[in-house]
């Protein structure tokens, strides 16, 4: 897929980061990841993240990802595009984006590099080195240790063709719109913050209508009733499931650190579809707030196609 197709997916539609399924052991299972992906491959996403945030890349190791990669564009070829997670160390993000480009993933979305603070030179060195390793299309996420400024995206765009889109993780409203404003039509923007939903109406208003759903990974109906509302500014129905589930959800996700995760696999286990648990440092859902996830769940009702 040339850079300019993945720029045209990520301007329109619902996107989704799946769980990555572990076992018992906290191995990965890729018998229950293909399943998982069939399952939700039909319900209308325009692409899937592969080993993203959600699913949990930064507990992964080197020798795991290529398998993660390979299961997901298998299970998924014709049907929904794949971007893979990259990210961590320079040379890291490098090797796992040439193995995402190799096991024939459309893109790569890349991660923070993690822990130490870096100057806006630093960055660029960082983002372009991983662009220029590659053919296809780069998605940088701006989140934590890596916020690149307006000037900073405009020269990496100068110099690196195939960076076509930005993730937004940080909800600095004054800073995503001076970016929109400079940048316009030369990146596609995606919401990323934790359950976007919450900010899904406030950055279509920014010019930011696509945004990649967490919850899509066990109420998909939901979720892609949920994104057809924001597109239409239906702000009732935008409101009930607000009021009904998404705020009564952020009560629970927020008692934790890490819980941003570690719901989306709650929810997706009492829905029938079990990624395992979470990896060391997150911890699962205890179990009252099981229950709790369990009732907002129930309230919802089906989510056949």
């Amino acid at each position: 897929m040339h850079y300019q197709d993945l720029k045209t997916i990520m301007s329109s539609g619902l996107l989704s980061f799946p769980l990555t399924d572990f076992d018992a052991h906290g191995d990965f299972n890729a018998k229950g990841y293909a399943e998982r992906l069939e399952w939700l491959a039909p319900y209308g996403a325009s692409a899937l993240f592969a080993a993203g945030g959600t699913g949990e890349f930064f507990s992964l190791t080197g020798d795991e990802y290529p398998a993660i990669i390979k299961t997901a564009v298998d299970t998924c070829r014709g049907v929904v595009p794949i971007i893979a997670g990259a990210g961590g160390p320079t040379r890291f993000a490098i090797q796992c984006a040439q193995e995402a480009e190799r096991a024939g993933a459309h893109g790569v979305l890349l991660l923070p590099h993690y822990l130490t603070e870096a100057s806006q030179e630093g960055l660029i060195a960082h983002v372009e080195a991983v662009c220029k390793s590659v053919k296809f299309g780069v998605i940088v996420y701006n989140r934590n240790v890596c916020k690149l400024t307006p000037d900073s995206l405009a020269i990496l765009a100068d110099r690196c063709p195939n960076l076509i889109g930005f993730k937004d993780g940080v909800g600095d409203i004054e800073a995503m719109m001076s970016i929109y404003l400079k940048m316009g039509d030369r990146f596609s923007y995606l919401g990323g913050l934790p359950t976007a939903e919450v900010y899904a109406a406030a950055y279509k208003a920014l010019g930011t209508p696509v945004y990649s759903s967490a919850v899509f990974n066990f109420i998909p109906a939901t979720a892609m009733q949920f994104y057809h509302a924001v597109a239409a500014d239906d702000h009732a129905t935008q409101h009930r499931l607000l009021k009904g589930f998404f705020m009564p959800y952020l009560d629970i996700r927020n008692r934790t650190p890490g819980y941003a995760v570690s719901i989306v696999k709650a929810g997706a286990k009492l829905v029938g579809h079990d990624a395992g648990p979470v990896r060391a440092p997150l911890t699962d859902l205890k179990p009252a707030e099981m229950e709790q996830l369990d009732a907002l769940i129930r309230k919802l009702g089906s989510q056949t196609v």
